[in-house]
């Protein structure tokens, strides 16, 4: 896909339709001209943001029912959506570190369906892509994924992977022109940070999106959103081990 062709009578697929980044993606997308196949377990949902994108952008929007653990079912979920030219992939579960450490259900949730979900789609729509020498992939991994803090490590260490995962695979894919983008979110004021205190820069769903689409249309290796978070993570990152585990974070 090239620069001309990038939107109108494209079709891009959104795993995790019903996340709140997601739902706000489709709109983004839509608006650009963007055909939709929203993947997701909540089917009433989806049609809901199916019909939404019709009446707003007329957009052509369908659904498909995705689990993202059933890994046996992605090869035939592939098949069944049709020719697509992109992938954003925004499924996620996010507990607190407190349940993590003593839950191992809840510990291994996060790491079956953030990472070991992701890596099995994902995989799928490299080689489809990789072998026609076109199309786009996008992640969400989080901030939190690029330095282990004690408040949420276990949750950090799942976004920690997908990003090692997307930058492999980005590798990989950069000599058949398929572009594998990197979304690292902060906060954003969505169901999966209601309740948290102390959320710095909380942004809207709807900025999030915007950034993203900005970032896939210009393949971006990482995009950061808000982009102050890049500056701050840089920071972050910079500090010494000794006096990072002294940190109450």
């Amino acid at each position: 896909m090239n620069e001309k062709t990038f939107g109108k009578g494209c079709r891009v697929l959104i795993l995790g339709a019903t996340s709140g980044i997601a739902k706000s993606l489709a709109r983004e997308f839509a608006r650009h001209g963007f055909d939709l196949v929203l993947a997701g377990r909540d089917m009433d949902e989806m049609q809901t943001i199916a019909a939404d994108a019709r009446v707003r952008y007329g957009t052509k929007s369908e659904i498909v029912p995705f689990s993202a653990t059933d890994f046996e079912s992605h090869p035939e979920f592939w098949k069944s959506c049709g020719a697509l030219d992109g992938v954003l992939c925004c499924f996620g579960v996010m507990h607190t570190q407190n349940e993590a450490e003593n839950d191992w259900q809840k510990a291994y949730a996060m790491i079956e369906v953030n990472y070991s979900a992701s890596v099995s789609i994902l995989n799928i729509a490299a080689n489809e892509f990789e072998a026609r020498g076109r199309g786009f992939i996008a992640i969400l991994s989080s901030v939190a994924g690029d330095r282990g803090r004690r408040s949420n490590y276990i949750y950090g260490s799942t976004k920690a992977a997908v990003s090692t995962y997307a930058e492999g695979l980005r590798a990989r894919l950069f000599a058949s022109g398929v572009s594998m983008t990197t979304i690292k979110p902060g906060p954003v004021d969505t169901a999966m940070s209601f309740g948290l205190d102390k959320l710095p820069l909380l942004a809207s769903p709807e900025k999030v999106a915007a950034d993203i689409y900005r970032g896939v249309r210009r393949k971006a290796d990482v995009v950061y959103t808000p982009a102050p978070w890049r500056f701050i993570m840089a920071i972050l990152c910079a500090v010494p081990s000794f006096l990072w585990k002294r940190a109450k974070l």
